[in-house]
């Protein structure tokens, strides 16, 4: 039973740090804002990664399209992850690195589930 709970618990994880991403990309608050104007890609740069970000919620939370909200969001978030390590720093803003670090959870929670179901991706390539 455990195992089964693993990979959906890892999905859950994942989509609701997302989701909850979702409020200050939309709404174009400050921090975010900031942030991408940091790199150079406000608004277009907020609302894009906000869109493909509520795409992978969207994948994760359903069974049969995990893996590849799994994919998806590993994609979004490394950029995010490559952002903080070479334009932003750790800290943004005064955060004390949490962005950074919920970045990281979400990369290794898409990672595993990602490598859950590596047979369903290794089948689309076969095609």
């Amino acid at each position: 039973m455990l195992n089964s709970l693993f990979p959906v618990a890892l999905r859950w994880i994942a989509a609701i740090i997302l989701a909850q991403t979702l409020y200050f990309k939309f709404t174009g608050a400050e921090e975010s804002v900031w942030i991408f104007q940091q790199l150079g890609a406000e608004p277009w740069g907020r609302l894009g990664s906000g869109v493909a970000e509520l795409i992978c919620v969207i994948l994760l939370l359903i069974p049969r399209t995990a893996w590849l909200g799994a994919l998806l969001g590993l994609g979004v978030i490394s950029g995010a992850i490559f952002s903080h390590l070479f334009l932003l720093g750790i800290d943004v803003k005064g955060d004390g690195g949490l962005l950074f670090y919920l970045a990281l959870v979400v990369w290794v929670c898409c990672a595993v589930v990602l490598w859950k179901d590596r047979e369903k991706v290794l089948q689309l390539v076969k095609k």
